[in-house]
């Protein structure tokens, strides 16, 4: 059982409970353990504007972590409606590998991210958000 709930469904799930298991994933986020990531994923997550499925969800964190081993997010705000989660996040880090094509430049961005995500049976299987990565990208570059 991932995140502290196992049911059928999430019509029995508190909204503490979903607050929980949201920082249970985004904790496995920041240890970079891709292992307990895919523990959250669905099999089958679908994505807006982005390859489907868990393997492709580790492949993009994957990308992040090498290119910026010391990448965290930040929790700055979280709303919870049944078995959706809106969540506002920051991260950051050191860019010491290439990513999407840019040389390591040693800049630290700082990037605002925004997601909405449904949960069902503690796995994640919609997603929609910021993840297209163009203000990391502006940071590295300009």
């Amino acid at each position: 059982m991932t995140g502290g709930y196992d049911r059928a469904d999430n019509g029995d799930v508190e909204p503490w409970e979903m607050r929980e298991w949201f920082t249970e994933y985004l904790d496995a986020c920041n240890r970079h353990d891709l292992d307990a990531i895919r523990e959250f994923v669905d099999a089958g997550v679908r994505r807006a504007h982005l390859p489907g499925g868990a393997d492709a969800w580790v492949d993009d964190l994957t990308e992040l972590f090498r290119a910026f081993p010391d990448w965290r997010w930040r929790r700055i705000q979280l709303i919870v409606e049944e078995d959706r989660i809106a969540a506002h996040l920051r991260g950051t880090g050191t860019h010491v590998g290439e990513f999407r094509g840019v040389p390591p430049t040693r800049r630290h961005p700082n990037v605002a991210e925004f997601g909405m995500y449904r949960v069902q049976n503690s796995r994640i299987v919609e997603f929609a958000g910021t993840t297209d990565h163009a203000e990391l990208l502006a940071q590295l570059q300009g």
